[in-house]
This record gives structure tokens, sequence and C-alpha cells, in this order.
């Protein structure tokens, strides 16, 4: 059975267990990679985040959630991501979403 629906989740702690600052560097991580998105995203897409990388909490912690469609739209920004995760020693985690009952 294939996975539809992969992510990759890149979490506000370090691999040391320290919540990473600033407290608000998923909606600033996501708001730089907002231009990256469908080609239909309509005349207010720049007020948006983009579909392939978006803030989210998981429990207490802060999380941006990568589509690994963003490689193929444009390799330079999965790049940039993941290096930020990379330079700033944030646990990366590759997931899936569960379908519903």
């Amino acid at each position: 059975m294939a996975l539809h629906n992969q992510a990759i989740f890149i979490q506000g702690m370090t691999s040391t267990g320290r919540s990473f600052r600033p407290s608000d560097w998923a909606e600033r991580l996501c708001g730089v990679m907002s231009c990256f998105r469908p080609d239909a995203a309509g005349p207010h897409a720049h007020l948006q985040y983009s579909p392939y990388c978006r803030p989210i909490m998981v429990g207490n912690i802060k999380c941006v959630v990568v589509d690994p469609r963003l490689q193929d739209l444009e390799p330079m920004a999965m790049k940039f991501v993941l290096n930020f995760a990379k330079d700033n020693d944030l646990q990366v985690v590759d997931a899936c979403v569960m379908p519903d009952k």
C-alpha cells in the first residue's frame, strides 16, 4: 500500500531536548517559504502559508510540516528548509498521516 500523505516534521526541539528559540521560529520559516505553492494559488496567495510548509503544534512542541512534493517543485527550497533544521540541530522526523476510521 502506497503512503500518499507522507510528510517531514521539523520539531522545535534540539537533539539535546532543548526548546528552539525564538518562539516564533516556525511561523518565520513558513513565512519565508510562503511563495512556494501550486500554480493556481489565487490573488491573495502571498497572505497564506504555502501548502508545502506549514507551522503546527504537536503536543507542546512547535513544528513545521514539510510536504515532500516541495522537492519536485523547487529542490533549492527543500534544501534550504532541511539545512535550517540541520544548522539549528533540530529534530527531523519522517511521518505519514493515517486515515480516519
